[in-house]
């Protein structure tokens, strides 16, 4: 599943893909918690085990991809 973060200040956003068994109801209940209380941080585990934290006052918007979506590589007419 991919999750693209908007960061606030940041012209760059953080993407990450996480693991084919992520339940999506789950994580964004994870989402809504952390988002109630900008002393929280948002902590995601990508495919690879790498954990990135990002601070809710930080969050400008979170976009969550389907789980079955494939990613596009190469060239599109």
């Amino acid at each position: 599943m991919d999750v693209r973060i908007g960061v606030t200040y940041s012209p760059r956003e953080i993407d990450l893909q996480l693991g084919d068994d992520v339940d999506r109801d789950a994580l964004r209940a994870q989402v809504d918690e952390v988002l109630a209380d900008e002393k929280l941080v948002l902590w995601l585990t990508d495919r690879k085990g790498n954990e990135i934290g990002v601070p809710s006052a930080k969050i400008a918007y979170i976009e969550i991809g389907s789980a079955a979506e494939g990613r596009s590589f190469g060239f599109s007419t």
